[in-house]
C-alpha cells in the first residue's frame, strides 16, 4: 500500500468564526470540517469531540501541553478516551534542559506504550524543542538511550523564525535531519517566512500571496523528502496550521484563519500527489 495523507485541521483555526460575537458551535465547526474535505481534526479532545467525530466519520488527533511527567499517563489516557490514537504533545518549557527533557520523554513514551497510543513531541517555541539545537540534542539523547528515533511533530515555522531565514534557503536550513523527518507521523504546515511564524495564504481577494508561494516550494521539498523513507502502508497526518486572531498568529486585517486553512488544504493535497508521482 502506498503511504496515505490524512488532512487534519486544527479546530483552533475556527476560533471566533465567522465572528467573535456569534461564533459557530462545536457541532457546526465539526460539520464544516467534514464539508471542507478534511479527514479529521486536532484539539485537546473530550467526550463531545469523540461523539461528533464518530457522527461525521472523522479522525481525532489528540493534543496536550505539559511540564509535569507525573501527569503524562493521565493526560494520554484522557486523549485516548476521547478517541485519539495519535497525540501531539508540547512538552516542557523554554528553559527545560536536555537531561530533564530526556527524562520527561522517556516517561511519556513508556506510558504511551502501555496504553497503546502514539504521541509525538511538537517542535515549537516556548517548549523543550524551541530551537534546532535543543530539538536535535534531545533526539540524539533519546536515540542513545533507547536505540529509536524520537517521534516529532514538525512545525518548521518556529525554527524558521528562530533562525531568521530567507525564502531561498528554507529547505537547505530546515531539512537537515532526514531520518527524523521521515519518522514523523505529524506535519504541521503553517506558512511562514523568516520574520513571521505565520503568513496569509491569500490576499483577501482569493489570490495566493507571494509569501505562501515561497513556502509551498519548501513544502514540496518536505513531502519529497518524507516519501524517500520506507513509507509503504504508513499514514502521515498533515495540518494546514492557520492560527486565528485570538492567540496572535493571525492579524485582524488578514483573511480569516479557517478560510485560509481550507484553501491551504487543497494546495497541500496537490503537492502531495505531485510528490507521490515523482
Amino acid at each position: 500500500m502506498p503511504p496515505q495523507i490524512r488532512h487534519i485541521v486544527n479546530l483552533w483555526s475556527l476560533a471566533d468564526y465567522p465572528n467573535a460575537k456569534r461564533p459557530w458551535t462545536l457541532e457546526r465547526q465539526i460539520a464544516a470540517v467534514k464539508e471542507a474535505g478534511f479527514d479529521g481534526f486536532t484539539t485537546w479532545a473530550g467526550e463531545k469531540h469523540r461523539k461528533l467525530a464518530e457522527k461525521h466519520g472523522l479522525i481525532i488527533v489528540g493534543y496536550f501541553s505539559g511540564s509535569k511527567a507525573s501527569e503524562f499517563p493521565s493526560l494520554l489516557r484522557a486523549q485516548q478516551d476521547a478517541g485519539a490514537h495519535y497525540i501531539n504533545v508540547q512538552m516542557g518549557d523554554h528553559d527545560t534542559l536536555t537531561p530533564e527533557a530526556l527524562k520527561m520523554a522517556l516517561t511519556l513514551f513508556k506510558a504511551a506504550e502501555k496504553l497503546g497510543v502514539e504521541p509525538s513531541l511538537e517542535v515549537h517555541r516556548d517548549v523543550c524543542t524551541e530551537t534546532p539545537e535543543k530539538t536535535y540534542a534531545l533526539a540524539d539523547a533519546f536515540k542513545k538511550e533507547t536505540g529509536r528515533l524520537l517521534p516529532l511533530t514538525w512545525d518548521f515555522s518556529h525554527l524558521a523564525v528562530v533562525k531568521h531565514l530567507n525564502a531561498g534557503n528554507y529547505s537547505e536550513r530546515l531539512l537537515t535531519h532526514p531520518a527524523l523527518i521521515q519518522r514523523a507521523e505529524q506535519l504541521h504546515c503553517r506558512p511562514f517566512n523568516g520574520h513571521h511564524a505565520q503568513v496569509p495564504v491569500t490576499d483577501g481577494e482569493g489570490r495566493l500571496t507571494p509569501e505562501v508561494k515561497d513556502y509551498l516550494a519548501f513544502i514540496e521539498d518536505l513531502f519529497r523528502l518524507w516519501l524517500k523513507g520506507k513509507q509503504d502502508g504508513r499514514e502521515v497526518f498533515v495540518v494546514p496550521e492557520m492560527g486565528p486572531v485570538p492567540g496572535g498568529y493571525n492579524i485582524s486585517t488578514w483573511p480569516k484563519a479557517w478560510e485560509d486553512a481550507v484553501r491551504l488544504r487543497a494546495l497541500l493535497d496537490k503537492l502531495w500527489k505531485k510528490a507521490l508521482k515523482g
